[in-house]
């Protein structure tokens, strides 16, 4: 049995060389669709023999689709550029790769942020289903938070992907603008609205669920700031979707946000 490392990337010369380095031992083919680098993600790319691939941002749903698409093998991992297989789930997908009796795995989450193992506040023991026989199922349409979705039987690794969220706050508030833009046009595309109470409450229940209720004071100063920013993200994206309710702003915004 072959595998495939399938990815979609957008300049991210930064964390592209790390995560290629945590597949390359099992990986047989690693495609990546990028939507317009303009760093040095594509040099990187063929320094691990990638096939490199030019595709206008779809979102994220069927960009993970078309790499999916152009993968070749019997198996695919999909990763993300700001991710890093564990050595222990390396290993794990070595025997995967040569008996199972499953085609679709979920695989166990922490995330890495400021540097820092975050253990608690629902950051990290979090599954997403990321390996899968080639043909056992596809991402859907969802601009952001995107689903694979299959009628297979799903199996749990508990072996960890590292993500690597954010290296330090001006990246946490890079992100943050394009997130919450893509969450608001999500929550407009299923018709949610932006009512003040959710505008004004949900912040605080974010805070408190994360900080008090999922432990986030066991992760010290890292842990109160991602429940603070965490409470401040849920309401920007809640403006940002009464804004669009009010004069359609970032509709017309939504076409080229890639990886």
């Amino acid at each position: 049995m072959t595998l495939t490392v399938a990815m979609i990337t957008l300049n991210e010369e930064k964390n592209l060389e790390r995560t290629l380095k945590s597949v390359q031992d099992f990986a047989d083919e690693i495609v990546i669709v990028d939507s317009g680098s303009t760093d040095r993600t594509e040099e990187i790319a063929k320094k691990f023999g990638a096939k490199f691939v030019y595709q206008q941002w779809l979102g994220y749903g069927p960009q993970r689709n078309k790499a999916i698409e152009l993968s070749t093998s019997d198996w695919i991992l999909n990763i993300d550029a700001d991710e890093e297989v564990s050595l222990q789930l390396a290993n794990k997908i070595k025997a995967i790769k040569e008996n199972s009796r499953y085609k679709v795995y979920k695989i166990n989450f922490m995330s890495v942020c400021f540097n820092k193992k975050i253990k608690h506040g629902g950051w990290s023991n979090t599954y997403r289903v990321r390996l899968f026989r080639k043909n056992s199922g596809s991402y859907n349409e969802n601009g952001v938070h995107e689903e694979f979705v299959t009628t297979q039987e799903i199996a749990k690794l508990n072996e960890y992907i590292y993500h690597h969220s954010y290296s330090d706050l001006a990246d946490y508030f890079e992100k943050f603008n394009r997130y919450t833009t893509l969450g608001a046009i999500e929550y407009y595309k299923k018709g949610k609205k932006a009512r003040l109470v959710s505008i004004v409450l949900s912040p605080i229940y974010k805070f408190l669920r994360m900080y008090i209720v999922r432990l986030g004071f066991l992760d010290g100063l890292e842990g109160f700031l991602l429940a603070t920013t965490s409470s401040l993200y849920t309401m920007v994206k809640y403006y940002k979707l009464r804004e669009i309710y009010k004069n359609g702003s970032y509709i017309e915004r939504e076409g080229n946000n890639g990886n």
